[in-house]
């Protein structure tokens, strides 16, 4: 699949609202979760560099299912494995931390980054620096939808995912407080579940945050529309 423009890949994330992160131990579960997922109708996925063979399994993904899903590469800690990534086909690049040469590098190759980043001033920093949503991570760990309403309300133009403590019934907070799409970790990635044989569990956790993410939408244009 050829690479998708930034304005094509930031839409595509912001349409599906949902970035689910595959961390597990091995090739076999990764692949489970990634069918499981997207029979639960999200088509964003995010491969994290701590599975096994990580940057082989996005090359194989994205020449399997490139039309059909986003696929992007996560925990990337510097520009050389991003050039990798890339050179597999990741449409995106995702860190839990910021790396300037990173984002440089991303900036300069015309691909959308997403740099982690947690207090007011890394997240300004990340922004200028180019990137184009800043991952704010840990968020469950240090106040989740009221932390990040807080900084938000200062920075309004920027585009924030935040990540850690995103699940079912902190979602809709997220999504309230100003998320612009939202990082979903083992809440829907179920590790335990996928080792006792239980895909479908994934299957149904993603159908519903699919679900929370259309609601939200629609209630925020209902509410507009009685505004108006």
């Amino acid at each position: 699949m050829k690479r998708l423009t930034k304005p094509e890949v930031l839409q595509w994330i912001r349409e599906v609202g949902i970035i689910p992160i595959v961390r597990v131990d091995s090739t076999e579960l990764a692949r489970r979760a990634v069918v499981a997922i997207q029979k639960g109708g999200v088509t964003v996925l995010e491969i994290t560099m701590t599975v096994p063979g990580a940057i082989r399994m996005i090359h194989e993904l994205t020449e399997e299912m490139g039309g059909e899903t986003l696929i992007g590469a996560g925990t990337v800690l510097d520009p050389e494995i991003a050039k990798e990534c890339l050179a597999a086909g990741a449409q995106f690049i995702v860190s839990p931390a910021l790396n300037p040469k990173t984002v440089a590098y991303c900036k300069d190759e015309g691909v959308v980054v997403l740099p982690g980043a947690l207090t007011p001033t890394e997240i300004v920093t990340a922004w200028n620096l180019g990137a184009d949503m800043v991952k704010i991570f840990p968020a469950g760990e240090v106040g989740g939808a009221g932390y990040l309403k807080a900084v938000k309300a200062p920075l309004t133009h920027i585009k924030m995912i935040p990540t850690g403590g995103v699940s079912l019934s902190t979602a809709k907070s997220f999504l309230e407080a100003g998320a612009d799409a939202l990082g979903v970790g083992s809440d829907l990635v179920n590790v335990s579940a996928l080792k006792q044989g239980k895909d479908a569990h994934i299957t149904e956790k993603a159908k519903q945050f699919v679900q929370i993410v259309k609601e939200f939408r629609g209630e925020t244009v209902s509410a507009e529309g009685r505004r108006a």
